[in-house]
């Protein structure tokens, strides 16, 4: 299997390479539109601040040849975020993908420390995605901004509100946690995606 990874000026691509290694599975970084469009398998990964990363996206046109992509893509944390339509993060238009808006946690209102950074819970789970992982287990979070729950929604989380932990729509998924730092969970979360 050809495992694509976006390559893009966001973080957390290493931890992703780690975790599909001790999964037994090597991945190319790339942000070759050629090698993107012929993988099996397409991951979106992120750690960073969208602007400038769909402003990166866009000068290389990978913007254009990710919604065209026709393989199961998986988008992690602010990969997720970028396939929705738009961010309140320096008000930025997105993929468009979703057809979510992302917006930013009110910290005030919360009284919660934002980002939320740590373990929570997923739960209404639906799709392959999840199969085999139990109702409220939990995954690691970084994020200060998130997608209300809308059509989309395979997984939610309460941080204050509950939200949109998972989202698919045809054969794109995007998960705001990272499974890739989420242990157990979330390694056989990787091994649903890369068995769709």
């Amino acid at each position: 299997m050809v495992l694509a990874i976006i390559k893009y000026n966001a973080g957390n691509i290493q931890s992703v390479l780690y975790a599909l290694e001790r999964i037994g599975v090597a991945a190319t970084v790339t942000d070759n539109q050629e090698q993107l469009k012929s993988a099996d398998k397409v991951i979106f990964p992120g750690v960073g601040e969208a602007g400038s990363a769909m402003r990166y996206l866009k000068e290389r046109n990978l913007d254009l040849v990710i919604k065209q992509l026709q393989q199961p893509v998986l988008g992690i944390c602010l990969g997720m975020q970028l396939m929705c339509r738009y961010s309140e993060e320096n008000n930025t238009d997105c993929l468009g993908i979703f057809n979510e808006k992302v917006q930013k946690f009110n910290s005030e209102e919360l009284g919660l420390k934002i980002p939320q950074i740590g373990w929570n819970s997923i739960y209404g789970l639906k799709s392959k995605l999840f199969e085999g992982i139990e109702e409220n287990s939990y995954c690691y979070f970084v994020h200060g901004y998130y997608a209300a729950p809308g059509e989309h929604t395979i997984a939610t989380t309460n941080y204050d509100r509950p939200y949109s932990s998972a989202l698919k729509k045809n054969n794109f998924y995007g998960v705001q946690f990272h499974p890739e730092k989420s242990a157990v969970v979330g390694e056989k979360i990787l091994k649903n995606f890369l068995e769709l």
